[in-house]
């Protein structure tokens, strides 16, 4: 790691950045969606991109890029020596790279985190980063890593925000973030930087996981630094400085995908009372269009962690890309909901999670079969916190860790197998089984068995309902 200087992660002329405000990326940095880009891509276009290994070419001088009224080796705000750029080759990053060049004077390597956002979306990106004058660009397969690391934990733990969504911007941002750590630390750079919005959740996010992994790196967010306030501003900075931007339609939305969902935002969902449009999904059919034929499909489970799908055995990724396709042309997964955000501000999303809906289901009925009834309340009221920790951002919060090995734990005999009927939207259990099973049919019958004596309850009832009974006598001067 190269000597840091004592720079602060804003300028010192300015009032230092806030967090009170709570959005999504502007049109997610890691990621923006064009209209037709996932319809194009199709539901498993995202697994196979190990090819995409890390990469990492030089693309062009500096001086191949005009930066003006920077002195060579300083900047209008500062001096940082090397600045890892979280890049997804949209407006926002495009631009982002040369004004990070002009205002603190350093070398700026890109970084793209492929969380299968799609192969069609990496396309393309050493060609934009080399237009905007980045020294180096880095593409890193972290598909697997994603899923089994941070998706599958928190399935395990049936962490769910708010009773709805789950989760799949907030799992994706850690470990997108603590790579560029990695990749920081790789290259010697002594700051990381990002495209999130001032008014984010994603800021947090980033930047609580770099605190926890590096806390000596700066953290520039020139969201919250620079005078540009939307996309018009943007493409006359980049006419400025020469910097070629998408020409492509701009979208309606603001949205975020990855392996484990697809997230609508902005527009007419702004308004609780709209209706989403019909044409507006990408990873799920309309239920009203689905087969009228139901498909069953069975999840292997071993130790809270699925395994298999229909007693094939596939990787975390590739299992999740499987029921993706699986569930998303029975419609399954589709949740209109108004969150809490970080800070206080409610908003409306729309998500789309055909696969992550159809494991929890899963996991949920195979851990009736295996929980009793204590544990089973004790893991959900530590889910609440779970979730809640993820969602703001804490992941290598050491509370989220140690709850982390509880839910291992608590779901150590959670193996088995659970059979789910897909049809036109719902999921439905229609088999489950284990050998760790706390049911027995011997005892759970209506006839008489050696275990269980019907005539005991009798006396269980009396003493369960003691409280009650004093309690009435009390009212009734008995």
């Amino acid at each position: 790691m190269a000597q840091l200087k004592a720079l602060p992660a804003y300028p010192s002329s300015a009032t230092p950045p806030s967090l009170h405000a709570t959005d999504h990326l502007l049109h997610h940095q890691f990621w923006k969606a064009k209209p037709s880009s996932f319809k194009q891509l199709g539901p498993r276009a995202c697994v196979g991109a190990g090819k995409l290994q890390a990469i990492k070419a030089v693309l062009r001088n500096d001086t191949d890029v005009e930066i003006s009224e920077t002195k060579k080796g300083s900047g209008l705000r500062g001096k940082l020596n090397k600045v890892v750029l979280a890049y997804s080759g949209g407006l926002d990053t495009s631009v982002i790279v040369p004004w990070l060049r002009e205002n603190y004077g350093c070398e700026v390597v890109c970084f793209t985190a492929d969380v299968g956002q799609g192969l069609k979306e990496l396309e393309g990106l050493e060609e934009k980063a080399k237009a905007s004058g980045a020294s180096q660009l880095v593409v890193k397969d972290l598909q697997e890593e994603f899923v089994k690391d941070y998706i599958f934990p928190c399935l395990r733990a049936g962490a769910t925000y708010e009773r709805k969504y789950l989760l799949g911007t907030a799992m994706a941002r850690p470990v997108i973030a603590k790579a560029m750590v990695d990749v920081a630390k790789e290259v010697g750079a002594d700051a990381v930087s990002h495209g999130c919005t001032g008014k984010g959740n994603d800021q947090v996010r980033f930047e609580l996981t770099f605190f926890a992994l590096n806390p000596k790196l700066n953290v520039v967010a020139p969201w919250r630094e620079w005078d540009i306030t939307g996309r018009e501003d943007a493409i006359e900075y980049a006419k400025k400085h020469n910097i070629p931007v998408p020409v492509t339609k701009k979208s309606i939305y603001s949205r975020d995908r990855n392996l484990w969902h697809l997230s609508h935002e902005g527009d007419k969902l702004e308004d609780p009372a709209n209706e989403p449009q019909k044409d507006m999904y990408m990873m799920s059919v309309d239920p009203e269009d689905a087969p009228d034929k139901p498909e069953y499909v069975e999840i292997g489970i071993e130790a809270g962690l699925p395994v298999s799908v229909n007693g094939k055995r596939l990787s975390p990724a590739s299992l999740l890309a499987e029921l993706n396709e699986i569930g998303g042309r029975h419609g399954i997964g589709r949740v209109d909901m108004v969150e809490n955000r970080l800070v206080g501000m409610k908003s409306r999303g729309v998500y789309e999670t055909p696969g992550g809906t159809i494991l929890f289901a899963a996991a949920r009925e195979l851990e009736l079969l295996t929980l009793d009834q204590k544990a089973i309340q004790v893991k959900d009221s530590l889910a609440l916190t779970y979730a809640e920790l993820v969602y703001a951002g804490r992941w290598f919060d050491p509370l989220r860790e140690s709850l982390d090995a509880f839910m291992q734990e608590i779901t150590a005999t959670t193996t088995g197998s659970v059979t789910l009927k897909l049809y036109k939207g719902s999921v439905g259990v229609t088999s489950r089984q284990s050998p760790f099973s706390l049911y027995r049919e011997d005892i759970s019958s209506f006839e008489n068995g050696e275990i269980y004596d019907q005539a005991d309850a009798a006396g269980f009832i009396r003493l369960y309902g003691l409280p009650m009974r004093v309690r009435a006598m009390l009212k009734q001067g008995i």
